[in-house]
């Protein structure tokens, strides 16, 4: 079975969503019904839902809409990455009232979207460093160009568990594999970090992606992080541009062709159970 860490879902007339306007493609509702139809299908038996970068007045909301959504009594959802603003003199107590829910499982901030000095400010780096012992994960959404500034994170947190999004976003269209091999590399040499194997056909061509244009960024990602640091994730519906949630899974099942059911099982749901406390 199938823990997927990276569900995004839509709900344009609920939250605000200032992003989607330069994104027709997924300027669109993106319902649970419709992800869940697909997911039960393919294996998939539990769900994190991943922040989507809504306006800031609604990030309290959007993990309310998703806890509303997980108390259906087939729901597969079993918590959320919620969306959070480091950089703001208000985190300190929202992370406060994000302790007292369960359901949150970690915290996110997009960073390839915002300065790049955003997460270089003290008060970034004091708030990320709060939740060190909180047992909530931090995700990394950057840029390969960005990588030391995730070090930097990184290494000022060590008690703090870090996921780094998408296999590090490579420019798999551009074939910027070099960069981001060497970035890769480096960022895994902290054990305080897990690789999410997500969403990668998104940064590929869309249209002509084949498997062997994702192949050498899983083997380089795995060569690096080990099968006991990498998780799962859809990256719906994000995938949708690049196949659908169907094809990523059959990518992913051919990219580990060789692997062990042992590494298998920990990819797709083991290490997830274990990093979030997942039943």
């Amino acid at each position: 079975m199938i823990i997927d860490t990276h569900l995004h879902l839509i709900y344009r007339g609920r939250l605000s969503y200032p992003w989607l306007k330069n994104v027709p493609d997924l300027d669109a509702d993106f319902t649970w019904e419709t992800y869940s139809r697909e997911a039960r299908r393919l294996g998939i038996s539990s769900v994190l839902h991943m922040e989507v970068d809504v306006a800031p007045e609604d990030m309290q909301a959007e993990t309310h809409m998703v806890q509303d959504l997980s108390r259906a009594p087939d729901s597969l959802i079993r918590g959320v990455i919620a969306s959070c603003r480091p950089e703001d003199p208000g985190f300190a107590p929202y992370l406060e009232a994000q302790l007292a829910n369960p359901f949150v499982k970690g915290f996110r901030r997009v960073l390839h979207v915002v300065p790049d000095d955003v997460s270089e400010g003290a008060l970034f780096r004091e708030n990320v460093k709060r939740l060190a012992g909180t047992g909530l994960t931090f995700d990394l959404c950057m840029l390969p160009h960005q990588i030391d500034k995730a070090k930097a994170l990184v290494d000022l947190a060590p008690d703090v568990t870090f996921i780094l999004d998408h296999c590090g976003v490579p420019d798999i269209k551009g074939h910027g594999y070099d960069i981001w091999k060497a970035g890769i590399t480096d960022i895994a040499k902290r054990d305080n970090v897990r690789v999410k194997i997500s969403g990668i056909p998104a940064y590929g061509d869309l249209e002509n992606w084949t498997l062997d244009d994702l192949k050498p960024y899983f083997d380089h990602t795995i060569a690096s992080f080990g099968f006991d640091r990498a998780i799962w994730g859809s990256d719906w519906p994000v995938c949708t541009l690049g196949g659908g949630l169907s094809t990523w899974v059959a990518t992913t099942q051919a990219l580990l062709h060789g692997c062990t059911k042992e590494e298998k099982d920990k990819l797709f749901s083991g290490n997830a159970r274990r990093i979030w406390q997942l039943g």
